[in-house]
């Protein structure tokens, strides 16, 4: 029988080894597996979604809140970077929280991080529907059928095993990487900057407006501009974080973690930077263009070579947006699972598969509540008839990017004062990598992520979105003060946390 220990506000049940059994992983992954994970979960991103920032800040606006935000993940990635190998446990953001906040602070990380990785791979699911639309001619209406679709081919091939999943995701990301690598050699001889990067106008509504003649201004919107435009610049390097969530299936985290998340970290800035500067610039397409389009990449591709190259590179494109696609689902089932396995979810959630040694259930139960948010908002907006089914499409484009954004900043926020925390009150821990940015890279990172949660309220647009963050994060933390807290369990995160806890 089960013995239950009380620790402060909460209380912790010992559980045998049959528990654990039922909930194993399988090591795998090398470096260039965790290289993958990262560019891969991100590299959609560079297909569609950072665009709707031109209609924010224009041209320039876009290339600096981009930089902003690349100094954004400097920091947090150098910092997830030391934290992973010192912490190798799948809970990762909440790992590294409750060791340093304790219980409550581990869980209300875990809630951000839930939203992120729940809404995300609804948002690239949408970005896939409107590729795989436009290459077949397939009508809007029968959208809800290919996420259906989607999601159920994507789990299958995450569920069957671990080592399927990873070669499927470093298959797909090289496809992916050298579809944008062919796009930039291909937009080089094509482009006109002044002419269409810079072809956005302020009209008297404030709105943005199409200059016919381009040359207008890098800063139509001004600094407000900017700042406003630092959600979308996200999009370029979101999810990258979620490289620490495989630390128990890495085969050796300590040495491996810090180099796969860095390096996927630089190419991924490489990426961003051709991406924002090319894709605009391409005589034919402009930055207005694109400020509205779920497919830029294959804009540019039209605009170059004709309509017949586009079925093509929209293949490319689709395969970059799978990428993510599969990969955050990777995540979403780990990050689950962790929260599942130490008792701050139902546990049930946590039992992995018996022959293939993945997370099934909290992979299938995370991918069900994302598919049904992205129902009910298509259905609720009017989706399958009399046109408006593409306002459905659009506001979950939109908008839940800033809803998976809004949780992602607040995840930041935690994990970059867990860093600082950690760095703190347990100087002594064996941290095999050491973040060349150190604490102040940390502090920029705070800072930066609450002034991109700022802005994102000051958008009436996405104003709704973020309350039913709120809401999400609200029931979750009213479930765990009832019921979870006294449920918790005493697995590796957990252990860790109270071995290692700083004296008063």
């Amino acid at each position: 029988m089960a013995e239950t220990r009380k620790v402060g506000s909460v209380a912790y049940a010992t559980r045998d080894k049959e528990y654990f059994a039922k909930r194993g992983l399988q090591r795998y992954a090398g470096i260039w597996s965790l290289w993958a994970l990262g560019v891969g979960a991100v590299i959609s991103g560079h297909f569609s979604g950072w665009n709707f920032g031109f209609m924010t800040g224009g041209w320039g606006g876009m290339v600096v809140a981009a930089a902003i935000i690349a100094i954004m993940y400097l920091g947090l990635v150098s910092s997830i970077a030391e934290m992973s190998p010192a912490l190798p446990h799948t809970g990762a953001a909440y790992s590294f929280a409750r060791t340093s906040m304790g219980p409550w602070g581990g869980f209300i990380t875990g809630l951000f991080e839930n939203v992120e990785y729940v809404l995300t791979p609804a948002v690239i699911c949408t970005f896939i529907s409107g590729y795989f639309g436009s290459i077949t001619g397939l009508d809007t209406a029968y959208y809800p059928i290919l996420w259906i679709v989607f999601f159920a081919i994507f789990l299958a091939l995450n569920i069957y095993g671990v080592a399927l999943s990873y070669k499927v995701t470093l298959v797909v990301t090289l496809i992916s990487l050298a579809g944008l690598v062919f796009f930039w050699f291909s937009a080089f001889p094509n482009i006109d900057f002044s002419r269409w990067a810079l072809n956005i106008g302020v009209g008297p509504d404030g709105a943005a407006t199409e200059l016919p003649e381009g040359n207008g201004s890098w800063f139509p919107f001004g600094w407000q501009g900017v700042l406003a435009t630092l959600p979308f610049a996200v999009w370029l390097f979101l999810a990258i974080e979620q490289v620490p969530l495989a630390a128990e299936e890495s085969v050796d985290p300590k040495r491996d973690m810090p180099k796969g998340i860095l390096l996927g970290f630089c190419t991924l800035l490489l990426s961003a930077f051709m991406i924002v500067l090319l894709n605009p610039s391409i005589a034919g397409v402009g930055a207005f263009s694109l400020g509205t389009s779920l497919e830029p990449a294959l804009q540019g591709i039209r605009a170059i070579y004709g309509d017949a190259a586009a079925p093509l590179f929209g293949i490319v494109a689709l395969i970059g947006l799978i990428a993510s696609f599969h990969t955050i689902l990777y995540a979403q089932g780990r990050q689950v699972y962790s929260l599942s396995r130490a008792g701050y979810f139902p546990s049930a959630l946590s039992v992995t598969h018996d022959k293939y040694k993945t997370p099934h259930i909290a992979m299938i139960a995370g991918a069900l509540l994302g598919l049904a948010v992205m129902l009910v908002i298509w259905f609720v907006n009017g989706g399958g008839g009399d046109g408006a089914d593409q306002l459905g499409d659009d506001i979950i484009g939109s908008v839940l990017l800033n809803m998976a954004v809004f949780g992602a900043m607040l995840s930041y926020i935690m994990q970059a004062l867990s860093f600082i925390i950690l760095r703190r009150n347990l100087p002594n821990i064996e941290r095999p990598f050491r973040s060349p940015v150190g604490i102040p890279g940390a502090v920029l990172t705070i800072i930066i992520a609450a002034i991109t949660l700022f802005y994102q309220l000051q958008d009436p647009n996405f104003f709704k979105g973020v309350i039913w963050v709120v809401l999400w994060c609200a029931v979750g933390v009213a479930y765990f003060a009832l019921i979870g807290r006294h449920k918790l369990i005493m697995s590796p995160e957990e252990e860790f946390a109270l071995e290692h806890k700083a004296p008063a």
